[in-house]
């Protein structure tokens, strides 16, 4: 019986060191497919308001500097892995001191530092800047609804739980929001905007926003404020400027007043009672 020739010495290490190669390679490439990361969004969403886009071309930054630099530690790693390996028992040279390569490793992490703190700071003075504007809507939340009214108009909206009230507001506009509390903590959040804020009794939270496409977005409370808390919604109904102005207008009528009356102190009873009323289940989805 023949015994088949075995492959020469070097093809094997070959070989071995393309095997080496191959699951270098693969196994980040397996971790980056396994943890869902979307590119270019890195899992965040640009949403509707210019606040939202700013942040999460923020996020996009931040991002891609982080893949950067980790994939540079990681080819450095490799690199010194590979090229200083132990191959014999004899001490290699040693040396110290490489000054120019030392003021870059230092000096270039700190202006991406500093890079990073500007951009942060730009965005988050955006986020919380409150520019003039005409549109202004007083938010109140109470256990477990909505009130919404517009100062200087008769339009007032309100709603509890699967009511989900509707906050109107006009597209490409600044719209200046003053969150309140009339009991406990609650959270005023909507998806679509990226945005949260927390709505605290006696506090009034103030901030701006400017939605840049029309539509409706379904908003929610965030923070646990007692037995009917997760049903607590709203919506936010983004509409052109005239059909803002129509909308507005159409509470200028005697029934809409008697209505924003019966509003306000349906909203007074429900807040001053120890035990806020139940809600009624006759609408358990969002339209």
């Amino acid at each position: 019986m023949q015994t088949p020739a075995l492959p020469p010495q070097g093809a094997t290490e070959r070989a071995r060191r393309w095997r080496r190669l191959r699951r270098a390679v693969a196994l980040p490439l397996a971790a980056l497919a396994l943890s869902g990361c979307t590119i270019p969004s890195f899992g965040a969403s640009p949403g509707v308001t210019s606040s939202s886009k700013s942040v999460f071309h923020l996020w996009q930054g931040f991002s891609i500097g982080a893949v950067i630099i980790g994939a540079l530690v990681v080819a450095l790693i490799l690199w010194a892995v590979i090229r200083y390996r132990r191959t014999s028992d004899r001490i290699p040279e040693q040396s110290q001191y490489h000054l120019p390569l030392e003021m870059i490793y230092t000096v270039v992490p700190i202006l991406i530092v500093f890079g990073l703190f500007a951009a942060t700071l730009v965005v988050e003075n955006k986020e919380v800047a409150n520019p003039k504007t005409s549109v202004i809507v007083d938010v109140n939340a109470f256990q477990w609804g909505w009130k919404f009214t517009y100062p200087g108009t008769n339009a007032l909206v309100y709603g509890q739980t699967t009511q989900d009230p509707v906050m109107e507001i006009p597209v490409n506009t600044d719209v200046r929001v003053s969150l309140t509390s009339s009991d406990v903590i609650h959270g005023f959040y909507v998806k679509a905007f990226n945005f949260s804020r927390y709505a605290l009794p006696g506090v009034d939270n103030v901030f701006t926003l400017r939605a840049q496409n029309t539509g409706t977005f379904f908003g929610q409370c965030t923070q646990l404020c007692g037995l009917y808390h997760s049903l607590m919604w709203f919506r936010v109904k983004v509409v052109s400027q005239s059909d803002y102005a129509n909308w507005i207008a159409s509470f200028n009528n005697p029934a809409a007043e008697a209505a924003a009356k019966a509003a306000n102190k349906t909203t007074s009873q429900q807040t001053s009672s120890i035990v806020p009323s139940k809600p009624a289940y006759t609408n358990f989805g969002v339209n």
